[in-house]
């Protein structure tokens, strides 16, 4: 079989995979892999991600430990609901002390200096403390979508992206397993593992929290969704300290990664890359976020406005999310950000449009 062909039936697993669930470890092996790919240069600027000096210590296993106590009455998450998830009680983002995960795979619809050209190792994790009305995955965040799963088999889904070429670990709605996966990641490292964590949050993160991700996570990668407290409450219930707790979260991200800046390979290994999802009637506030941005963060802050908002899950009950936003509304949030200066920006023009 030759390398085209190769390449394109890999192509076709992930993305079948990629709508049908958990992907088995041996769907894809290193030897069809490095068959596609020279994998020479997979860590082409010699990165080393800041976790293995945590882990030589023997610190990175004592942060994991921290983490896992705080699920007693659990405090992982802004909500802070005190449910005791170590005897299986779940807390209010649905999820007891099972880990639980809904897929993983090298993918390749990331911002392009994450998916490069042999994609991002991403781990998409079940349930979320947000619980967004109009959220794309809401079977995965909010339907309970996927399945249990050991420490252990985190760890070697690790080192399984690894293996395949993927340019980075990249964990998906982490927070409510954050101790599970520092745990997980501590064992991938004594085995080898070797490529920087991307932490893709939905922005509302505690202080006390992400203090002890501090050289644990390379690329911070939150959502900015809210500006206003009132739109926050109303389209993730309970959320109306989101603004103030994602600003200072944003301000701490920034304090221990710094500015996300690409390597010579066009891949970034350590920073922070902001998202802002534009929605339709201003409900994110749009306007506020870049001005906060451009304010209170580098001018070269790396910010992907997204235009790729749909109206689905909930959305139909709120008619004035109820839609896809105009072309008027994406080109009013570029001019913002221009205006206030932003000269690390993402735009994605009109294929989601």
């Amino acid at each position: 079989m030759n390398t085209r062909r190769k390449f394109i039936q890999c192509i076709a697993s992930l993305a079948f995979a990629g709508f049908s669930g958990f992907i088995p470890f041996k769907l894809l092996s290193a030897k069809d892999m490095t068959a596609l790919f020279d994998a020479k240069d997979t860590y082409g600027s010699n990165y080393e991600p800041s976790y293995l000096k945590l882990h030589r210590t023997g610190e990175l296993k004592n942060r994991g430990m921290q983490l896992w106590e705080m699920m007693n009455r659990c405090t992982l998450c802004p909500r802070e609901c005190e449910r005791q998830r170590l005897r299986g009680v779940k807390g209010k983002c649905n999820a007891t002390d099972k880990l639980q995960i809904a897929s993983f795979n090298p993918h390749f619809g990331e911002e392009k200096e994450l998916s490069g050209t042999r994609g991002s190792g991403t781990i998409f994790f079940s349930n979320c403390s947000l619980k967004c009305v109009f959220c794309i995955n809401w079977e995965i965040s909010q339907g309970g979508y996927g399945t249990v799963r050991t420490i252990d088999e985190l760890s070697e889904m690790m080192l399984h992206l690894q293996k395949i070429g993927c340019h980075n670990i990249n964990v998906v709605t982490p927070t409510h397993y954050i101790a599970h996966i520092i745990l997980a990641l501590d064992k991938a490292a004594g085995r080898g593992l070797k490529l920087p964590l991307v932490y893709n949050s939905s922005g509302w993160e505690k202080i006390e929290v992400l203090k002890l991700l501090e050289g644990v996570v390379d690329i911070y990668l939150p959502d900015f969704k809210y500006s206003n407290a009132e739109m926050a409450n109303k389209y993730s219930p309970g959320a109306s300290n989101y603004p103030e707790v994602t600003k200072a979260a944003l301000l701490e991200m920034h304090r221990q990664v710094g500015v996300a800046k690409p390597a010579k390979d066009g891949l970034i290994y350590r920073g922070l890359m902001i998202r802002h999802l534009v929605m339709p009637n201003n409900v994110s506030g749009t306007k506020e976020v870049l001005e906060w941005i451009a304010n209170n963060l580098p001018k070269d802050t790396y910010v992907n406005i997204m235009s790729q908002y749909q109206p689905v899950y909930k959305a139909v009950n709120y008619p004035e999310i109820n839609r896809r936003i105009t072309r008027a509304e994406y080109d009013n949030a570029i001019q913002w950000a221009k205006e206030y200066g932003m000269t690390n920006i993402e735009i994605q023009g009109w294929r989601h449009l």
